[in-house]
C-alpha cells in the first residue's frame, strides 16, 4: 500500500489512547480503535456523490481563529 496504511497498521496507531481516553482507561484499547475506525469509515462513505473528493486533513492544516478584539 503506497498512500494508505494496512487496516492492523492504522488500528495500531488509533489504539493509543487519547488524553480523555487514558483518562477513563479502557479495557481493550485494540477493539475500540476497531470499532472506531470500522464506524468512521462507513461514515465516511455514506451519502457521498460519485464524484466527491474527500480531503483528509490534520489539526495543524486547520484554520487559525480569529480572536475577538479586546
Amino acid at each position: 500500500m503506497s498512500h494508505e496504511q494496512s487496516d492492523q497498521e492504522r488500528v495500531e496507531s488509533r489504539a493509543d489512547l487519547l488524553p480523555e481516553e487514558a483518562a477513563v482507561g479502557s479495557d481493550d484499547p485494540q477493539a475500540q480503535a476497531d470499532a472506531i475506525l470500522a464506524e468512521s469509515d462507513i461514515r465516511e462513505d455514506r451519502d457521498v456523490a460519485p464524484d466527491t473528493v474527500l480531503e483528509h486533513r490534520t489539526s495543524d492544516q486547520t484554520v487559525t481563529p480569529i480572536e475577538p478584539p479586546d
